[in-house]
């Protein structure tokens, strides 16, 4: 019974969301034929109950007496690491749901289906960061991505959104096949799947026979790879401005955020713990990835003209300086990782909270920015959201004193700490470089001339709300860094087990 109840113990946040997964789905199933309770109403009545259920979950995960165990037979983790982790999720979902709920309801996004499917990803995201097998890694990230297809396309009237759904599908199958094709190679190597287990076996690199050598570096590049494909990280990321240009904008924004803390969470573990004696062999991958990724994510960033394909690049640069802080393998590497990971989680909900905000009305109807050259003299029509705009673009430049300029500081630090000198400078051009079309925007929204009036749509209460706190951490987290600094230490620590 004691063996029980420390499996389920560690999972009662999921157990409560997918409970609750079926009552919403049975209450969406009865009142979906009905007059006054029935669409559009019963989406936004889902959304609603969609956010409460995740904070009851945040409430049950936080209030959670901290156990350092593994469950499942040692499938999942319960750690400081997973359960600060998942802390960080909850929170980041709620933000979501709150500048969500007023976007499907301008743009119609009926079916409650949505907030069911939405639920069930985070569930897949919450294992994903427990996991502790490379089976368990498997099955949570295809649960994620089976999901993931269906969100992308979620608009069946849209042709960008049913080739982005179909785009993601196929590529994404085929970076599933990989990860099980370099898990079952590892496994038929050393008989091994748990994370801890292939720590042990690889400690001191023990003398094994070419072909086993051969075998093993195989099977671990083809996780590596599906792992930096699931994260977008260049040369794989050919995926990530088609499938966030088609789909749904609130959707575009949950790509852009929630799986990349449990594939970098899931890239810690593996590289760390389990595969930290590979560190001169995948040390020399991540660093083609950053520097990939940082210059093609800079330069790319140039040519676009739509919102979603110009963040779509961002992050793939963005991505580079995550890679760049695992690429030290340390300690201070990881806290730093942590650390760039919330201001950049923090920036994309102010910007994306912009973005969903920034309406204009067109005659009878509103509609949505799309275009960057819709912000052509917003500081006459908007100051405040200019501003807050402009300091958003100023911390993804990395300008002091803003959260990003201490973010890729403190990377570029602990970079500098294993004597990367050459990639640091790199980033640092590529950096200077970035601030050029962050400036160009900025020029666009204060210095072009206007050949008509917008006439802007009220801003919901809850998008301002969160636009204005993201706008105040950004501005003002350099009084205190510590808030963030202490908070990713401590989960860095949990590495030292």
């Amino acid at each position: 019974m004691n063996n029980f109840l420390y499996d389920i113990y560690p999972i009662l946040p999921e157990i409560f969301i997918l409970s609750n997964v079926c009552i919403l789905l049975v209450y969406g199933v009865l009142f979906s034929s009905s007059i006054k309770l029935g669409y559009p109403l019963l989406s936004q009545n889902l959304g609603l109950l969609s956010c409460q259920v995740l904070g009851c979950s945040f409430v049950i995960t936080y209030y959670q007496n901290f156990l350092n165990l593994s469950s499942w037979s040692d499938f999942f983790i319960h750690d400081i690491f997973t359960f600060k982790t998942k802390c960080l999720i909850f929170l980041m979902c709620l933000g979501w749901i709150s500048i969500t709920l007023s976007y499907t309801k301008y743009e119609r996004i009926n079916p409650f289906e949505y907030w069911i499917l939405i639920l069930l990803a985070i569930v897949a995201i919450l294992f994903i960061v427990q996991s502790y097998d490379l089976l368990t890694m498997y099955l949570s990230i295809e649960f994620q991505s089976l999901i993931f297809y269906i969100l992308a396309s979620f608009k069946r009237t849209s042709e960008f959104s049913t080739e982005a759904g179909l785009k993601y599908f196929v590529l994404g199958a085929f970076s599933s096949a990989l990860l099980l094709f370099g898990s079952s190679l590892i496994y038929g190597l050393t008989g091994l799947t748990n994370f801890l287990d292939l720590a042990k076996f690889f400690t001191g690199m023990p003398m094994l026979e070419l072909s086993s050598w051969i075998g093993l570096t195989t099977g671990f590049t083809l996780i590596l790879v599906s792992l930096l494909f699931k994260l977008s990280a260049a040369p794989f990321h050919m995926w990530a401005p088609d499938v966030y240009e088609g789909s749904p904008t609130s959707i575009t924004l949950f790509f852009s955020i929630m799986p990349k803390l449990a594939i970098i969470s899931l890239l810690l573990k593996l590289l760390i713990l389990s595969f930290h004696d590979f560190i001169i062999f995948w040390r020399t991958i991540i660093l083609v990835c950053i520097i990939f990724s940082i210059m093609i994510g800079t330069l790319s960033a140039f040519s676009q003209s739509k919102w979603k394909r110009f963040l779509a690049y961002s992050s793939v640069s963005h991505v580079g300086f995550f890679l760049l802080a695992i690429l030290s393998g340390n300690l201070e590497g990881i806290s730093s990782s942590i650390f760039y990971v919330i201001i950049y989680v923090i920036t994309m909900l102010g910007i994306f909270s912009f973005i969903l905000t920034l309406r204009f009305y067109n005659y009878s109807y509103h509609y949505q920015t799309r275009y960057l050259q819709d912000l052509i003299s917003l500081s006459k029509f908007n100051p405040a959201l200019s501003i807050s705009l402009t300091l958003f673009l100023f911390s993804m430049a990395g300008i002091p004193p803003l959260g990003g300029f201490f973010a890729k500081l403190f990377i570029l630090l602990s970079a500098l700490q294993t004597k990367s000198f050459g990639i640091s400078i790199f980033v640092v051009l590529m950096s200077c470089i970035s601030c050029f079309y962050y400036i160009k925007l900025v020029k666009t929204m204060y210095f072009s001339s206007v050949n008509e009036w917008k006439i802007l749509y009220p801003i919901n209460k809850l998008n301002s709300l969160l636009l204005g706190f993201a706008f105040i951490l950004i501005s003002f987290i350099f009084y205190d860094i510590e808030l963030i600094s202490i908070f990713s230490t401590l989960i860095s620590f949990s590495f030292l087990n």
